[in-house]
């Protein structure tokens, strides 16, 4: 609110006779005169009391929200030294609950200014579910709060504290809200370091704020840091409005963005997604990602060779060529079986769980350059169940 503003406030508490004339006063005007004036002489308690009354009064109907907007100034520019005292927090919420009851936009400002001084009081949240439900619909209201909740999440990014339940507040405003504009402030909670169930309630938004969400979360991905690729990542994969083919999209795009990046600070991050979006790809037998699929095993099998990755991953990535895989892939498990063929030939060590994943991914690829390879197994002193599995394999075999 502007000094002119102020002025005003004053000059109605002070000198209500020169703001609204004589008995020439229409009744509503009356009426918020004679609240006013009470409102004025009434000690901090009694000031509520005042909007009780007016609140209750069906005459007031008509002047109720210009009232609540009244005693809302008066609290914003009152002495510093009442500011958080019990009975001005009891002024402040019930005239906020009122008047977000009573469509009255106008005041929208009034709350926010005033939501400003008190956001981290048990007034910021009424303050601003009145300021929500006063402003929906209001481009320049939407944009106010997700300036707020970005810097809110920046700021508890860096360590300092937060009202959780303000921003809990500021959560479902937003959402009511319903504007795809906010998607960048509540995805902003996602990397943020809240608790689960601040997350929980930011995802929760994302998922019914309509938009094309799933571009969002593609642009996220091929554009952003590696922790927030990493977010979208898990967003969008456990997002009930994206489908099966939007989720494929997801999970091929993350995988091609976590083979080309190889900063050093960047590799957790990376990989943790690179195995991420391996397992989905391999649940949706994503067969448009054969082709990254292929570079991932190929370094996963130079790491495991080295010990620097489990057994684990190996195996993962084997079974992800096996659904998702074309001959490409066939081919780079055929060289794997060939050597474990030469070493269970020569009586050597093999690893069982090994060669039972690659046999069966080469049954799942179907390609029938594996029938050699495939059938040279039931000639070799391997275990009944590796057998078994080639039989199968052969079985599967495209020709």
């Amino acid at each position: 609110m502007n000094k002119r503003v102020k002025v005003f406030v004053l000059l109605a508490f002070l000198f209500p006779a020169v703001v609204f004339g004589d008995s020439a006063l229409p009744t509503d005007a009356e009426l918020l005169h004679e609240y006013q004036q009470s409102f004025f002489w009434a000690d901090l308690p009694g000031k509520t009391e005042v909007l009780k009354d007016a609140a209750s009064d069906e005459k007031a109907h008509g002047i109720i929200a210009q009232f609540y907007e009244y005693a809302l100034l008066f609290a914003l520019y009152e002495d510093v030294i009442l500011k958080d005292t019990p009975d001005m927090i009891r002024l402040i919420t019930f005239a906020a609950r009122g008047l977000g009851n009573t469509g009255y936009s106008e005041s929208v400002e009034t709350l926010w200014h005033l939501f400003l001084k008190y956001q981290n009081n048990s007034a910021g949240a009424e303050l601003l579910i009145a300021f929500g439900k006063l402003g929906k619909g209001n481009r320049s209201i939407t944009e106010k709060l997700n300036r707020y909740l970005l810097e809110q999440n920046e700021n508890y990014s860096y360590g300092a504290s937060v009202n959780y339940t303000v921003l809990s507040v500021c959560i479902a405003v937003i959402m009511e809200m319903g504007n795809s504009s906010s998607y960048p402030a509540l995805f902003s909670v996602l990397y943020s370091g809240y608790p689960e169930v601040i997350v929980s309630e930011a995802t929760g938004a994302l998922e019914l704020i309509p938009g094309n969400y799933t571009q969002f979360l593609v642009d996220v991905i091929g554009e952003r840091e590696p922790a927030h690729k990493f977010a979208a990542f898990r967003a969008g994969i456990n997002s009930e409005r994206l489908s099966s083919w939007e989720r494929g999209q997801l999970a091929e795009l993350s995988l091609e963005q976590s083979l080309t990046y190889d900063e050093i600070e960047d590799l957790p991050s990376l990989s943790a997604l690179r195995y991420a979006a391996v397992t989905e790809l391999t649940q949706l037998r994503w067969t448009r990602a054969s082709a990254p699929a292929v570079r991932h095993y190929y370094l996963i099998q130079t790491d495991f060779q080295r010990r620097a990755v489990s057994k684990r991953y190996f195996l993962e990535a084997i079974e992800c060529l096996g659904a998702v895989g074309n001959s490409d892939a066939a081919v780079a498990l055929l060289l794997q079986l060939g050597l474990i063929n030469s070493q269970a030939e020569k009586t050597q060590p093999y690893d069982t769980d090994i060669t039972l994943a690659v046999v069966r991914a080469l049954g799942l690829i179907g390609d029938k350059a594996a029938f050699d390879h495939l059938t040279r197994i039931s000639f070799l002193n391997y275990p009944e169940n590796i057998k078994a599995a080639a039989r199968e394999a052969l079985g599967r075999l495209k020709w």
